[in-house]
């Protein structure tokens, strides 16, 4: 009899609950027993996972790097996908694979180029992958520097902290004063100038920013299967334009994105997205880690989750090419289950006497997002620029 796989994700987004779903729906039909764990007791993957536990907080990287092994060690973990502390992790990848453990994740080298945007954009522009132009700042004089070059030249402003993930941060700047127009409505990423620069100047730290032009749409983020010897075993971009979302197959996302993926070694799963500036692709962002809307592949045919754990144990899966590009779709939210919860200690009123603990509380559904079809279909992605 075939053991199950086991797989350990660590401090990870709501949306890989739909990894972990794929990954039991493998097509090998191989059993899977799922480890999650994380720092908020209510985070849905705690809830579908087979085990689970609460993280400890305050822990340095070195300390995290002790928990994790003594996790895989207690669990039996074959396959640890990191994303908390991962260049920590994958700088002790020989001590994970002496406890027969399996990471999930590229080399340190590859991990640490892409912790910072500006040492990643020098380095992705040497190999000819093109990127927008940028400053890096720390004052409010250099922000102003900066914003003054891009609007000379026609562009909007925004920024950006220089290490970190998703949207975190992310400001665009505008010249407008700020009044009811900024109160009105949903909040804006878009904030005035001066009030950028007056809380720039009573910091008491420097920020550590970049500067850039405001991208234009469509946005592409390229999922890339790599394997250990620096060859892509699957590369397909995912289109945002507004609410829309689709999939290509166009080589003017696919060809940088590979060319990133080999160059620099991002073993296993990364996401190197893109946007227009002016009339071409331009790099964005890189993920040494698998992207929140992975999942979504499965429209396409492919199940990547569980191709990138067979790679990770030995069992490559060779080139990969989805059957068919799912038709244009749209992102919502639907009920996940969460844990029960645990009852905190309560407290004791001396004066009135003992308190009366509560009812225990029922399980409360989180919302996770996950993809519903839209009536047009997917364009030809031989017929030219994504939609």
């Amino acid at each position: 009899m075939v053991s199950p796989v086991r797989v350990w994700l660590n401090r990870t987004y709501a949306e890989n609950v739909f990894f972990m779903d794929q990954l039991r729906r493998n097509p090998a039909d191989r059993a899977v027993e799922i480890h999650a764990t994380h720092g908020d007791p209510d985070s849905p993957v705690l809830a579908a996972a087979d085990t689970a536990d609460l993280e400890p907080e305050g822990l340095s990287p070195a300390g995290y790097v002790e928990y994790a092994l003594a996790q895989c060690a207690r669990r039996g973990i074959d396959v640890f996908v990191p994303r908390l502390h991962q260049s920590a992790i994958v700088a002790h990848r020989a001590e994970f694979e002496a406890a027969g453990t399996a990471l999930l994740a590229p080399p340190p080298e590859a991990v640490a180029v892409f912790q910072d945007k500006v040492i990643a954009y020098e380095a992705v522009r040497a190999i000819g992958v093109p990127v927008p132009p940028w400053w890096r700042v720390r004052t409010a004089d250099e922000l102003v520097l900066a914003v003054e070059e891009l609007e000379a030249h026609g562009h909007r402003a925004c920024f950006k902290p220089a290490s970190g993930a998703g949207g975190v941060g992310f400001r665009m700047v505008t010249r407008d004063p700020f009044s009811l127009a900024h109160l009105n409505g949903f909040p804006s990423p878009s904030v005035p100038l001066p009030l950028v620069v007056e809380a720039l100047r009573a910091a008491e730290e420097p920020v550590d920013w970049l500067v850039m032009p405001r991208l234009e749409q469509p946005e592409v983020s390229v999922d890339c299967l790599t394997g250990p010897d620096n060859r892509v075993r699957l590369a397909v971009g995912r289109t945002k334009n507004g609410r829309r979302r689709g999939f290509t197959l166009h080589e003017q996302w696919l060809a940088p994105a590979r060319r990133i993926a080999e160059a620099f070694g991002l073993h296993h799963l990364s996401n190197v997205q893109f946007r227009m500036y002016g009339d071409r692709p331009v790099l964005m962002d890189v993920n040494t880690r698998p992207a929140g809307g992975l999942h979504q592949l499965a429209l396409c045919g492919v199940n990547v989750p569980w191709a990138a754990v067979r790679l990770a144990l030995g069992d490559d899966p060779g080139e990969l090419e989805p059957p068919f590009l799912g038709q244009d779709y749209s992102v919502v939210s639907g009920p996940r289950p969460l844990r029960p919860v645990s009852l905190p200690p309560q407290r004791t009123d001396l004066t009135a006497g003992p308190a009366q603990a509560p009812a225990p509380v029922a399980p409360v559904p989180l919302a996770a997002r996950s993809a519903r079809p839209l009536d047009v279909p997917a364009p030809d992605p031989a017929a030219g620029a994504p939609a």
